[in-house]
C-alpha cells in the first residue's frame, strides 16, 4: 500500500470519527430526555435493548411521536456510529484482495496440503506476504464482531418496543404487514446494489460471492414481507445507507481505477528494466 492510500484510510476514519462522536451525542440526548418508560429486565433487554429503545423513542418524540421518522432518523445514527468500524475493515478487506492473487500463487507453489514440509513453507512464506503488504488477515473480522451486536440491538429494540408498530408512516402501518411490498421490494433493491458495487471492486469474483449477490435481496425481500413494517422500514433504510457508505469509501470506480493505474505503472516499470538491461548489452 502507498503512503497516499495510508493517509486517505487515515483521513476516512478522522472523519468517520468525528461523525461517530456527534451521532452518539445525539443518541444519548435523545435518551436522556425521553420521559417515558421501555420494556425489558436484565443487562440485555433492560439496559441494552432499553437505552436503545429509550433514544430511538426520544427520537420521534422530537418529530410529535412519529416513529416512522424516529425509526429512520436513528437507524441513520446507528449506521454512522458504526461507521468507523466499517471504515477500517473496508480498508482492511481491500488490502487483503489486493494481495489474495499473490497468496493464491504460493498456494499454487506448495499445492500438498499432507505435506507437513511444503506447509510449514508455504505459512511462512505467507506470513512474510502480509508482513510486506502490511496486512494483517484478522483485522477485518474483528470491526465485524464488535458491530453485529449493535446491530442486533437495533434490530431488537425496533421489534420489541411495540408501541413503535402502532404508528403509520407514509402508506403503511407500522406494527403491519406492507400489504404493497414497495418496502420489502426497496429492501431487497438497496441489498443487492450494496452487493452489487462491492462485488465490482473485487479483483477476482468467486462463485459464492456472485451466489451471495443475488441471493441476499431474495432472502431479505423473503423476511420483509413476513415482519412489521417497521422492520421492512428498518432494513430499507440500513441498506440505503449501506449504498451510501460503500459508494463513498469504496467506490469500485475509484478501486478499479487505481488498480489499474498501479498496473500501468509496473509495467512501464518493468519495461524500463528491460529496456536498461538491453542497452547494457549493446
Amino acid at each position: 500500500m502507498s503512503a497516499k492510500t495510508n493517509k486517505n484510510d487515515f483521513l476516512n476514519y478522522k472523519k468517520s470519527m468525528v461523525t461517530a462522536g456527534l451521532a452518539l451525542l445525539v443518541m444519548i440526548i435523545a435518551g436522556v430526555t425521553y420521559q417515558g418508560a421501555t420494556p425489558g429486565t436484565g443487562f440485555w433487554n433492560g439496559v441494552i435493548i432499553g437505552n436503545f429503545a429509550r433514544a430511538l423513542l426520544g427520537v420521534s418524540a422530537w418529530f410529535g411521536d412519529n416513529y416512522g421518522v424516529g425509526i429512520i432518523i436513528f437507524t441513520v445514527l446507528i449506521r454512522t456510529l458504526i461507521l468507523p468500524l466499517m471504515v477500517h475493515q473496508t480498508s482492511s478487506m481491500l488490502k487483503m484482495q489486493e494481495v489474495a492473487p499473490a497468496i493464491q500463487k504460493l498456494q499454487a507453489k506448495y499445492p500438498n496440503r499432507k505435506d507437513p514440509e511444503q506447509m510449514q513453507q508455504l505459512q511462512t512464506e505467507t506470513s512474510a506476504l502480509y508482513k510486506q503488504a502490511g496486512v494483517n488477515p484478522f483485522a477485518s473480522m474483528i470491526p465485524l464482531l464488535v458491530q453485529m451486536p449493535i446491530l442486533i440491538a437495533l434490530y431488537q429494540s425496533i421489534y420489541n418496543t411495540k408501541v413503535l408498530q402502532t404508528g403509520t408512516f407514509l402508506w403503511v402501518q407500522l406494527g403491519q404487514h406492507d400489504h404493497t411490498f414497495i418496502l420489502p421490494l426497496l429492501a431487497a433493491f438497496f441489498t443487492f446494489v450494496s452487493s452489487y458495487l462491492v462485488m465490482m471492486g473485487q479483483p477476482e469474483r468467486n462463485t459464492m460471492t456472485s451466489t451471495m449477490t443475488y441471493a441476499m435481496p431474495v432472502m431479505i425481500f423473503l423476511f420483509a414481507i413476513n415482519v412489521p413494517s417497521a422492520l421492512s422500514l428498518y432494513w430499507v433504510i440500513s441498506n440505503a445507507y449501506q449504498v451510501v457508505q460503500t459508494w463513498t469509501i469504496q467506490n469500485p470506480f475509484k478501486i478499479r481505477a487505481d488498480r489499474a493505474a498501479k498496473k500501468s505503472a509496473e509495467k512501464a516499470r518493468e519495461r524500463a528494466i528491460q529496456k536498461a538491461k538491453h542497452s547494457k548489452k549493446h
